[in-house]
């Protein structure tokens, strides 16, 4: 959306809002950009249908702010490098929401239905090393690997599912039955979903709101309590400045790129890679269009994870450098490069690859932009017909996206390897790290890949965007994750009063 458009649709709204009242409400109403698909956790892909889930159901492991997998639901021992065996914890998640108790044969029945063809779950690709699966007593369940995996516990992350329902056939996509913190009431439109925080009967509504202006012109108004992230910058910096709202922000995970096609003739090529990326100025893109709302990256997994790289260099923004990096690839002023960028519709992002744009014709390299609504973009990155293209990678947990990203034997439909990157010498370390028995030689392997893939540049890493929340005043109690969940609304609470007395409630940090 143009700037000055947005300001003019800004400053009417908000002289319609003077007249009237704000709207209060006994549920907590969070706008959504994006609709959840699916209820079912055998299911779940996007962001926002993975989010919800992790509200509906338990999952065995979690992870620390290191990305370690810690206990969930369950506790577990590595008896042998295939068998490893987990004992069900007593405490919060143990009975469904119906009432009945959750054992190890509901374990076993969930994690039998993903690995099941029939059942065409997204997520059996990344079980297809479990053998079988053993119910020892109601509490310990045990999983038989055809091969050893350091990564395994991380690996078991889906909500877990009554073994009754399983058998009935329970539409669990529209009718969830999980054991977490909230509880399904009702999913009367596809854009209004009705949960049930168990603690305290505090009613939850999730409310799709297409578009950003509209998102926060409904929390002055009062229609929603609270949005999180798709805000664009000057959206954020205006309700900062709304008496009425309040925003937090916190480090994020998420992790923006630019990709290429490897087997084309000009992006093929390492120099002009390398001249995209001394060519971009990062810095200046997150403190004038990001609003300093992100933090420079250069690898796919934050610094701060358990397999991070922290040594790894800033990409310097050097256009002197840039188009040293062309010259030597046979590039100058009467032959420049032309590349053609490919991005979604989206207005915000649409913005960006325009700065991107301008950006590198300084640096000597010609883009031209070609923008495409989301189904048709990412179509098109799958099917490998593109050049460059911007995208981000979301709520990444365990460092063998690698091999999904980056394994030369995984390019789609098998795995991500979008641009047909093939590298002998990240495929061994990928091949290593995944047959090391113990996490710390992993992550030394993973640390060695990281640097490898930063010198190949096979993506130019751009940034790690940072989680915004922003909300009425008197909310409070919401924590912000690095992955952008929404496990905040499990203690995020109404002030009552708080905004009538004209006082700031502070979020949590």
């Amino acid at each position: 959306m143009n700037i000055w458009r947005m300001r003019v649709l800004l400053v009417v709204a908000a002289w319609l809002l003077a007249a009237c009242a704000p709207q209060q409400s006994e549920s907590l109403r969070f706008g959504l950009g994006s609709a959840p698909v699916t209820l079912d956790p055998r299911f779940v892909t996007d962001a926002t249908s993975t989010r919800i889930a992790r509200l509906l159901y338990r999952q065995l492991v979690e992870f620390d702010d290191a990305q370690q997998p810690v206990p969930g639901l369950a506790q577990w021992q590595r008896l042998s490098a295939t068998h490893y065996r987990f004992h069900l914890r007593e405490g919060e998640g143990r009975r469904f929401h119906d009432g009945g108790r959750l054992s190890a044969g509901d374990v076993k029945a969930t994690y039998d239905s993903i690995l099941d063809a029939r059942t065409a779950s997204p997520h059996r690709g990344s079980l297809e090393m479990i053998a079988s699966i053993a119910v020892v007593d109601d509490e310990t369940v045990d999983f038989h690997l055809s091969r050893p995996d350091v990564l395994f516990p991380g690996r078991l992350v889906v909500g877990i599912l009554p073994s009754a329902g399983l058998t009935a056939g329970r539409a669990f996509n529209q009718a969830p039955l999980g054991s977490g913190p909230f509880e399904f009431i009702a999913w009367p439109e596809p854009g209004r979903l009705q949960l049930q925080r168990l603690r305290d009967d505090q009613r939850l509504e999730f409310l799709q709101v297409r578009e950003p202006t509209v998102r926060i012109l409904k929390l002055q108004r009062g229609e929603l309590d609270m949005v999180q992230n798709d805000l664009p910058p000057e959206l954020i910096r205006y309700a900062a400045a709304r008496p009425e709202l309040q925003v937090l922000r916190g480090k994020g995970s998420n992790f923006a790129y630019l990709g290429f096609n490897m087997n084309d003739t000009l992006t093929g090529q390492h120099a002009v890679r390398a001249a995209i990326a001394h060519g971009l100025d990062r810095a200046a893109i997150i403190h004038y269009v990001l609003g300093g709302a992100a933090r420079p990256a250069s690898a796919l997994l934050p610094p701060e994870h358990w397999a991070g790289n922290p040594a790894l260099p800033d990409l310097s923004y050097d256009p002197a450098r840039a188009k040293q990096l062309l010259a030597q690839a046979g590039y100058g002023e009467t032959h420049r490069p032309h590349l053609v960028y490919k991005t979604s519709s989206d207005p915000f992002r649409l913005r960006l690859a325009t700065i991107i744009q301008q950006q590198l014709a300084e640096a000597g390299i010609d883009v031209e932009l070609r923008s495409y609504d989301w189904g048709t973009f990412y179509g098109d990155i799958k099917a490998g017909q593109f050049q460059m293209f911007s995208l981000a990678w979301v709520g990444i947990k365990t460092p063998d996206i690698f091999n999904y990203a980056f394994h030369s034997e995984q390019v789609p439909p098998v795995g991500a390897n979008r641009g047909r990157f093939h590298s002998a010498r990240a495929d061994a370390l990928i091949e290593a790290a995944a047959g090391a028995e113990a996490l710390p030689l992993q992550a030394e392997y993973y640390r060695e890949l990281q640097a490898q893939l930063l010198a190949e540049l096979p993506y130019v890493p751009l940034w790690y965007e940072d989680q915004v929340f922003v909300a009425r005043r008197d909310i409070t109690g919401y924590t912000l994750a690095m992955d952008g969940n929404y496990d905040g609304l499990v203690s995020v609470r109404r002030e009552r009063g708080a905004a009538a007395a004209g006082r700031r409630v502070t979020l949590s940090e």
